[in-house]
């Protein structure tokens, strides 16, 4: 029962970093401007996210525009791309996995495989949680470090964006709930002392019986 209950906090909290992968990808906020020195007052806002930037006026309106060249970009966002987009997919094969192997669900017959598959989607959802971890990081060492070089102008400063934090915190939920499921599968000594537990009641209420149900047919 103990084991069924951590089957359920893992998937909803691998589900719900997942959730917040796909958020830290689609949303165009990885970067935004820094207000320092002279670029305190200025008119505009500039957004840069894996896949357009955007530009908010002051007047409240927004332009995106979409790269042209994914070869052009800087170096950590193209990687901070691909990473994303592979844990996005290994999320959903955590996600398939942790289906097929729940104590709820009849997608297996064979129900001693069923912890097998349980700890291949924990092991999956862990995965996607450390290559977001290593995206996310990546761009914010990358915007530390552009922010203190004093050769960067500093309307080409950029801060940290939302998208990084929902990054951190998907990172987070996706390993814990990776853990959960991995720690939630019984272990095979568990398994075996059970089996052999159910075999002695078995021979010892036979042996005070002393008749098999089956002479009774």
């Amino acid at each position: 029962m103990a084991s069924a209950g951590l089957e359920i906090l893992g998937m909803i909290l691998s589900v719900a970093g997942w959730l917040g992968v796909m958020v830290a990808c689609c949303l165009p906020m990885w970067r935004v401007a820094a207000y320092v020195g002279q670029n305190i007052v200025i008119t505009q806002v500039v957004w840069e996210g894996l896949w357009m930037s955007c530009v908010v006026q002051s007047t409240g309106q927004m332009h995106c525009q979409i790269y042209d060249s994914m070869l052009g970009l800087p170096e950590d966002l193209q990687a901070a791309r691909a990473l994303t987009v592979v844990s996005t997919f290994v999320g959903v094969v955590g996600i398939a996995l942790a289906v097929a192997g729940a104590k709820c669900t009849n997608c297996t017959s064979d129900m001693a495989n069923k912890p097998r598959i349980m700890l291949g989607a924990g092991g999956a959802f862990i995965a996607a949680g450390l290559l977001l971890l290593v995206a996310v990081c990546w761009t914010a060492n990358t915007i530390i470090m552009d922010f203190h070089d004093p050769l960067l102008q500093e309307t080409q400063k950029r801060e940290f964006g939302n998208s990084l934090y929902f990054g951190w915190g998907a990172s987070c939920l996706l390993i814990l709930g990776g853990a959960i499921l991995s720690c939630s599968c019984p272990s095979r000594r568990q398994g075996n002392h059970a089996s052999a537990r159910a075999d002695y009641s078995v021979v010892k209420s036979m042996a005070a019986t002393g008749y098999d149900r089956r002479d009774y047919v």
